[in-house]
């Protein structure tokens, strides 16, 4: 796709956004909209950036994904094999170690959680800390991320990894504070957004690609449900391990009164 083809593409995307939301504001609302350039630059912008932006995806992002993958599951890159032995799943230590670093490195540089790690540290006053939220998401989608590369190297399918999350992510819920419970769900839908999707889609299919008896279809899906299981779990852990902190340390202050 070249950027002549990605601006008029994104222009009937972006048109009945733009039909809605002035069809509301003068045929609902009847009012007219304050500021309408600065509005009209915006939606200009969004255009632009969108088109880019995919422009970037498809010659950047996506060839980047399934390039590492292909290298890293070579026959050249990975240990020899004595005639006739298949490959073993430990094999594959270096793609584990790629996709559990890849995950936790474009979890931190989302800009989505940015913004909900901001605001949660703003309302809570203080009681979050934005950085270590941020970490506790990125660690749970670098496991998210991993288990979904095991799981495509095996073979299994996908639907006893969902099951299994969110058991236990259930399980969570009951257990962690009230009030982090949102804002753990939340985490995990904000973690594929830009950044971590496309990446996370090219390297999935490049590996299935990549590995014999593999299926893109049947096997390279599936990695991004477990992306956004794993920082839920990872969050409420994170709250249930401060709480827990925070009363060890009330407790110990008690004593020494």
């Amino acid at each position: 796709m070249n950027l002549w083809q990605s601006l008029w593409a994104t222009l009937g995307d972006i048109a009945p956004i733009v039909l809605i939301v002035f069809g509301f504001q003068y045929g609902v609302i009847r009012k007219p909209l304050k500021r309408p350039a600065h509005i009209a630059l915006g939606f200009v912008m969004v255009w632009l950036g969108l088109a880019l932006f995919l422009v970037g995806l498809e010659n950047a992002l996506f060839p980047l994904g399934e390039l590492m993958a292909q290298q890293l599951t070579h026959a050249e890159f990975l240990p020899a094999l004595p005639d006739g032995a298949a490959r073993h799943w430990s094999d594959y230590y270096w793609v584990y170690l790629f996709a559990f670093a890849i995950g936790a490195s474009t979890t931190i540089a989302e800009p989505a959680l940015m913004a909900v790690a901001l605001k949660a540290g703003e309302i809570s006053g203080g009681t979050l800390n934005p950085l270590m939220l941020r970490i506790a998401v990125a660690l749970g989608m670098a496991v998210g991320i991993t288990l979904g590369v095991w799981r495509i190297v095996m073979g299994w399918p996908l639907h006893g990894f969902i099951i299994g999350a969110y058991v236990l992510v259930i399980l969570q819920t009951l257990r962690a504070p009230k009030a982090i419970v949102p804002l753990a769900f939340d985490s995990g839908g904000v973690t594929t957004s830009t950044i971590t999707v496309p990446i996370i889609t090219a390297l999935g299919l490049g590996i299935a690609g990549a590995i014999p008896g593999r299926s893109p279809l049947a096997d390279g899906f599936g990695m991004i449900a477990l992306a956004c299981l794993f920082p839920i779990m990872s969050v409420m852990a994170y709250a249930r391990l401060s709480q827990l902190l925070a009363k060890r340390k009330r407790a110990g202050e008690a004593k020494r009164v």
